[in-house]
């Protein structure tokens, strides 16, 4: 992977972390709390500045209930209730 690809990957999954915590009103310091990290340090996750350790990947994905690979941008989003109620 080059590193165009490299940047390219990396924005859509933090456009799709973004996405996911305003879709559920939460605050970047709510999120943070959740992950047992500073709110500015969330803020670099999702501005792509840090990559987000993989402990803080997996709950992110209890919390929105979405797969690894939905929140990396690697299957569509489609939340897990929804798939259920379809």
């Amino acid at each position: 992977m080059n590193k165009e690809t490299e940047a390219i990957d990396r924005m859509k999954y933090v456009q799709i972390m973004r996405s996911l915590r305003e879709d559920t009103d939460m605050t970047q310091q709510q999120i943070a709390d959740y992950l047992g990290t500073s709110q500015t340090m969330y803020a670099r996750y999702e501005r792509g500045a840090n990559e987000i350790p993989v402990h803080h990947l997996i709950r992110l994905c209890a919390l929105f209930n979405v797969t690894a690979g939905q929140l990396l941008g690697m299957e569509s989003l489609q939340r897990q209730e929804e798939t259920k109620t379809s």
